[in-house]
């Protein structure tokens, strides 16, 4: 019960934007700053809170860590071999991407927190950390090594290097940790003002992901949409989930890495193929579909994961 009353809750949501979007309550005037204002400072804020007077090492799992990024190495090795087969070149790199980055900051975070409690948050934002570098990373590489623009252009190594220095998200977790490991203290009115910020990353960050959807590629190339819906919401978490048994992990601990590495394709993908020369949309259409089947696959690898 406590699966049902925590995704469907969230899926409507996301529904709710979508439907608001359709009715233009939500234009795009509203929605590139809404969506950097999430970005930028309400989830940041919500992550820093959650982080700095928790006691690290009990909330961070090196075998579950491991295992997360090992889990991702894997099927990016696959999901490559696969690309193999695809003729457009601009395409396969976008491919590559949308099958192994997640979207932790949003739906991730969403789930960790609405089905985990606080401390389940803590758990997912410390791995998500780690595993937000090794995204971006792995995502740049394809999308440079595939792009549509032949030319030899350096500009990709200063954009990894920017998205992951200057990622909102890493830099209030490392914040956070140190705040943790430190013992500093922040006075009672800042924290007041954390809260209050932080009270609205989720439920708007919601809704900016369903007025985001758009279904109109789909149909164009369904077979590879399909193949990366497998990939992202099936193999990445069901090799994630074979090493957790492998290793005898305890289902408290391996369900943060769990959910994020279930989490559908991150919007950023759109973002990052526009930049790089990609295949955007293909990267619109798999952010797309596999929100909305993420809304199934997460009730069953919750529901898998129960002893």
């Amino acid at each position: 019960m406590n699966i049902v009353n925590t995704i469907i809750p969230i899926f409507f949501v996301i529904a709710l934007g979508w439907a608001a979007r359709k009715r233009n309550w939500m234009p795009d005037t509203f929605l590139d700053p809404a969506n950097r204002l999430v970005y930028n400072l309400a989830i940041p804020a919500m992550i820093f809170k959650a982080i700095y007077r928790t006691p690290l090492k009990s909330n961070i799992n090196i075998t579950v860590l491991a295992i997360t990024l090992i889990s991702v190495c894997v099927t990016a090795v696959l999901v490559w071999l696969a690309s193999n087969f695809m003729k457009v070149r601009f395409t396969r790199g976008t491919f590559i991407q949308s099958s192994l980055h997640g979207n932790l900051g949003y739906i991730g975070f969403a789930v960790s927190f609405y089905y985990l409690g606080r401390e389940g948050l803590v758990k997912a934002s410390l791995i998500a950390g780690f595993l937000m570098i090794f995204q971006n990373f792995l995502s740049v590489v394809a999308l440079q090594l595939y792009s549509g623009d032949t030319r030899k252009d350096k500009r990709s190594i200063w954009f990894l290097a920017k998205k992951i220095m200057s990622n909102p998200v890493i830099v209030s977790a490392m914040i956070g940790i140190v705040f943790s490991l430190t013992g500093l203290k922040i006075p009672s009115v800042i924290n007041r003002i954390l809260e209050i910020i932080s009270s609205f990353a989720l439920p708007l960050a919601l809704l900016i992901i369903g007025a985001s959807l758009s279904f109109k590629v789909v149909r164009s190339r369904p077979l590879l949409l399909c193949a990366s819906s497998i990939f992202k919401l099936i193999i990445l978490p069901g090799l994630g989930m074979f090493l957790f048994r492998i290793f005898d992990v305890s289902q408290d601990i391996l369900l943060p890495g769990l959910i994020l590495l279930a989490s559908p394709t991150a919007t950023i993908a759109c973002v990052m193929a526009k930049e790089m020369n990609g295949d955007t949309d293909f990267a619109v259409a798999a952010v797309s579909l596999n929100t909305l089947l993420s809304a199934f696959t997460y009730t069953w690898w919750l529901h898998f994961a129960k002893p």
